[in-house]
């Protein structure tokens, strides 16, 4: 039988798990606080358990980690992993630095099945859904790579985890939920509601889950205000249409002062008229909501064009003077190919290119006035 991983077990599971192989209770703690406050996942490291105790661990548990396939650090300060699983698939990590907080964006599956035509990821058929272990790895491993493992009272070096990586994670519920409950636990890596960021394309269904069971951040690739236009970018449109994605978001369980993250990435001639500006304030209003605008960043093959600086402008403007909250971001990390929409990593081919998360190059505040702001993470 397959033991299970370490990085994926609970507290009360690994409790469970590790006194069924015959070590005390309070041990169980002793090996969390090991994992997930000081970083050090190997047994003969962990000084206070007796040799008996490791070798319980040894035997009921994987204590495998993803490799590092390739690192790459930009000017800018990103910098992206590219990590390989026990099976040989990879998926790619991207660390964003800001000056008041920093973000790790991670992948949910290898792959992806909602083929929208503007994503790179798209292009790339679904592998299988990654672990939990796998997910919360690529969360210590970018820890551990960051010397972010300091004590529970250190200033951290990576304060927001977005899951806007590689992959649908409401299409992975069964993972995706019990990793970012691991990465909320206080007795370990303590990451609050507020610092993890849910990216959906619009799975209707599970997005009260992720209020209810979750309470983090949510963010929706909404891209178009009509079925029309959406549709014809994002198949996923045909299953949960516009006005079952909107019923769905305006019944999610928004803790106080918190908003919901509209993410809308800006193509040429296709979403980014005037017409479209005033659909997409009637459509949002009455929620609280960030529109966070995405210049498209071009890959080999795609359909696409980036609307004009002009037209991102004009747009932006007509929801800030609505009283929408809109950003306008600039991508990260440019010089290593890490850039919003173009995360694909092909095992087979080794072609790796990363990622969705930029960051803001400009605020619209009153009267359209821009200011020059950088943000990742959460939506405060």
């Amino acid at each position: 039988m397959t033991k299970p991983h370490l990085l994926g077990l609970s507290l009360a599971q690994l409790t469970d798990l590790l006194v069924g192989g015959g070590m005390p209770k309070f041990r169980a703690a002793q090996v969390w606080d090991w994992v997930h406050v000081k970083g050090v996942l190997a047994p003969e490291d962990m000084t206070n358990l007796s040799k008996g105790d490791r070798a319980v661990m040894a035997e009921v548990l994987d204590l495998r980690l993803p490799s590092v396939s390739v690192e790459q650090r930009a000017a800018d300060g990103v910098i992206k992993w590219l990590f390989k699983m026990a099976d040989g698939h990879e998926v790619e990590s991207v660390y964003i630095p800001e000056e008041t907080r920093s973000t790790l964006c991670v992948s949910s599956q290898i792959g992806c099945t909602l083929t929208c035509r503007f994503c790179h990821t798209g292009t790339q058929a679904l592998a299988r859904n990654l672990t939990a272990a796998e997910i919360v790895a690529q969360v210590w491993l970018a820890r551990k790579a960051l010397s972010d493992f300091n004590g529970k009272d250190a200033a951290r070096k990576l304060s927001n985890v977005v899951f806007m990586g590689m992959g649908e994670p409401l299409y992975n519920t069964e993972n995706v939920f019990p990793a970012i409950h691991i990465l909320m636990d206080e007795k370990g890596q303590g990451f609050g509601s507020r610092k993890i960021t849910l990216s959906t394309s619009g799975v209707v269904p599970e997005i009260t889950r992720v209020g209810e069971e979750l309470g983090v951040n949510l963010a929706v690739s909404l891209h178009a205000p009509d079925d029309e236009t959406r549709t014809a970018i994002m198949p996923i449109n045909k299953k949960y249409p516009v006005a079952a994605l909107m019923s769905a978001v305006r019944g999610f369980k928004l803790k106080e002062r918190r908003r919901i993250t509209w993410e809308y990435v800006m193509l040429d001639g296709i979403n980014d008229s005037d017409a479209h500006a005033r659909k997409l304030v009637k459509l949002i209003e009455g929620i609280p909501s960030l529109v966070n605008m995405i210049p498209f960043n071009v890959w080999p093959g795609s359909p696409f064009g980036c609307s004009s600086p002009e037209r991102i402008d004009a747009f932006a403007a007509i929801l800030d003077k609505a009283g929408v909250h809109v950003t306008v971001r600039k991508t990260r990390g440019e010089d290593i190919l890490a850039a919003c929409g173009q995360l694909r990593s092909e095992t087979s081919k080794r072609n790796t290119i990363s990622l969705q998360y930029p960051s803001v190059v400009a605020v619209y505040g009153n009267e359209g006035q821009k200011t020059r702001v950088h943000i990742s993470g959460d939506t405060d």
